[in-house]
């Protein structure tokens, strides 16, 4: 029955077998990130034969509980989404972490993930040449794009609409962002747990 699953991921290029053993034989705990059409979830785990053990594990709508009114996909959530994972891993005593990324390729939203969990006191091997810079991070980038269309008002109401509605002005996309990311390092993460209590937290390996 093993082996029949085995072959039936590998056929899924859900998994990277050559990969797990490396994790398995070094027995060293790895950060795994999917960035989804959606959101963004992510987990540190312990590698286990039987299974992986889930250390701590950050989703993108835990943004919310920090005030974060942006996507929950872009950019500047995938490393808000690194730092408040980093945060966890700081309270749970986890300091060295490896990334796995199994047969998914790695993007500049993973790579802005990894800044997050770095700069959240997270160390693992990695180079500083493939992270992107502050003012992507921050959203500047969406924030200059906004001025940009000043002189087309419908096409700029209809491609923001979403964030809008929520009450952010993709103008204060910074500051928004700066505002998110003190709140995260200034938080004793009571607040998450507390949210985390009310909702049904799927806590299983997503690697």
């Amino acid at each position: 029955m093993g082996n029949v699953y085995t072959l039936s991921r590998i056929r899924q290029g859900r998994t990277n077998y050559r990969k797990r053993e490396k994790l398995l034989v070094g027995r060293t705990d790895f950060v795994s990130v999917i960035v989804s059409s959606q959101n963004v979830c992510a987990q540190v785990l312990a590698p286990q034969k039987l299974g992986d053990k889930v250390l701590a594990s950050v989703h993108s709508h835990d943004l919310l509980s920090f005030g974060w009114k942006g996507s929950l996909k872009n950019l500047p959530a995938c490393y808000l989404v690194g730092l408040l994972l980093g945060k966890m891993c700081e309270k749970k005593g986890l300091k060295h972490v490896c990334l796995y990324t199994g047969n998914r390729p790695f993007t500049t939203r993973i790579a802005a993930f990894l800044k997050g969990l770095t700069e959240g006191g997270v160390t693992l091997p990695h180079s500083s040449e493939v992270l992107p810079d502050d003012q992507r991070i921050s959203g500047t980038h969406i924030a200059d794009f906004v001025n940009s269309m000043e002189g087309v008002p419908d096409k700029y109401r209809h491609q923001f609409s979403a964030l809008m509605s929520k009450g952010l002005n993709p103008k204060d996309y910074p500051e928004h962002f700066s505002a998110v990311k003190n709140a995260i390092l200034e938080s004793n993460l009571h607040k998450l747990s507390k949210m985390r209590q009310n909702l049904d937290v799927d806590e299983r390996g997503i690697s």
